[in-house]
């Protein structure tokens, strides 16, 4: 049995196999929360990180491969497990930065010796919260409304959108990423020809 307090976060955008785990892990030990997209899976991380992230590869939005490279750049200690009924085996699907691979409908066995195999989970200390700083940007030119636009790229699900900024240099501004809805201070880098040296 695993520790009570391991936390799984399960994501797939089909609601019976998210009612499914999350009934099956919490029957035998384990904090489950679910998340039906890599969107609001990274919503969730934010909220409490996980110490395993139990991902479908097949989703909307973004895909259960992004949402594995994001996880894996930005919370390394996390276990990540893949799963799909789209690929046959126990290997790992090529470009998917996952520990191990669940074929969907291999039955509750199967994952659960899997998550036997992963490493010990080791209790970690909260992290406190920090504040970030923000992100210094390049104009970029003109979108397609008149006024100069930046392109900002989210820490959090780190895809790119452009952003229309009034003529301002210098000053730090808010906006949510229009993917992940992730809260995004940033502020734009003035001009070498127009700074006072």
């Amino acid at each position: 049995m695993p520790d009570a307090k391991a936390k799984v976060l399960v994501v797939d955008d089909e609601p019976l196999i998210r009612a499914t785990m999350s009934l099956v892990l919490g029957e035998i030990g384990y904090r489950v929360r679910c998340a039906d997209n890599g969107f609001s899976a990274l919503r969730e991380i934010r909220q409490e990180i996980p110490d395993i992230l139990l991902t479908d590869l097949n989703m909307p939005g973004m895909s259960g491969f992004e949402l594995l490279s994001v996880v894996h750049r930005r919370f390394p200690a996390v276990h990540k497990i893949a799963m799909s009924g789209a690929y046959f085996g126990s290997e790992v699907p090529s470009g998917a930065s996952a520990d191990a691979f669940y074929q969907k409908g291999s039955g509750v066995n199967a994952l659960l010796h899997l998550l036997g195999t992963l490493p010990q989970i080791e209790q970690r200390a909260p992290q406190p919260s920090r504040t970030a700083a923000p992100l210094w940007i390049h104009r970029n030119g003109h979108g397609s409304a008149p006024e100069t636009c930046v392109t900002i790229s989210c820490p959090e699900c780190l895809r790119s959108f452009p952003q229309a900024i009034e003529d301002s240099d210098g000053i730090v501004r808010e906006t949510d990423c229009i993917h992940c809805s992730n809260p995004i201070q940033y502020a734009i880098v003035q001009p070498s020809d127009r700074m006072n040296v």
